[in-house]
């Protein structure tokens, strides 16, 4: 066995476990704390509702930003100007739209991983899609709604720093792609 292929039977049984272990995890720990999970869940989707209506405005207005990114034609323009040069380091042209939107909204950079995965959701560029999604947060969206909601008006640093945690999250997926998948 290669060390590869080890690799790669270690990270699938990982992500088999990951999740349910967490959940599994925080539960455990609530009960050994003694605290009564269900009547906090309750209190906190209690208190989600307020705030959910404090950032409604926010949101809305991220995702007309986004819609009018998308329909003005300047993401196919992006994608098309810098294709060839995401080719040559590793970067499938396609998952190009999913690495622009994943820190603008969630919701759009699916809608690109779904475009991907319709042609060949086994193909490479689909793997890297998908880990690209995964891989990041949405910085802008987090900047309008989360810092918007509590006031915070100075995010300079915050946006440089998210938007070089996505480049990271975006260089680090089209490499652990090429490790686990070539």
């Amino acid at each position: 066995m290669t060390g590869g292929t080890l690799f790669k039977i270690v990270v699938g049984q990982v992500s088999l476990l990951t999740i349910p272990l967490i959940f599994f995890g925080i539960i455990g720990y609530a009960m050994v704390r003694r605290v009564k999970v269900y009547e906090s869940f309750i209190e906190g989707g209690k208190e989600g509702w307020g705030i959910f209506l404090k950032i409604l405005p926010y949101i809305v207005a991220i995702f007309v930003a986004i819609g009018m990114f998308r329909v003005s034609g300047a993401l196919d323009f992006i994608s098309e100007t810098l294709g060839p040069l995401m080719a040559r380091i590793g970067m499938p042209p396609e998952t190009l739209p999913v690495a622009l939107l994943k820190p603008l909204s969630g919701s759009g950079s699916l809608g690109m991983v779904a475009e991907v995965l319709k042609h060949d959701p086994n193909s490479f560029a689909a793997k890297v899609a998908s880990t690209m999604f995964a891989s990041g947060d949405t910085t802008f969206y987090i900047i309008a709604v989360y810092f918007g909601s509590v006031g915070i008006t100075k995010v300079r640093h915050a946006l440089v720093a998210g938007l070089i945690a996505d480049l990271a999250g975006i260089l680090a997926a089209i490499g652990v792609c090429h490790l686990v998948f070539k």
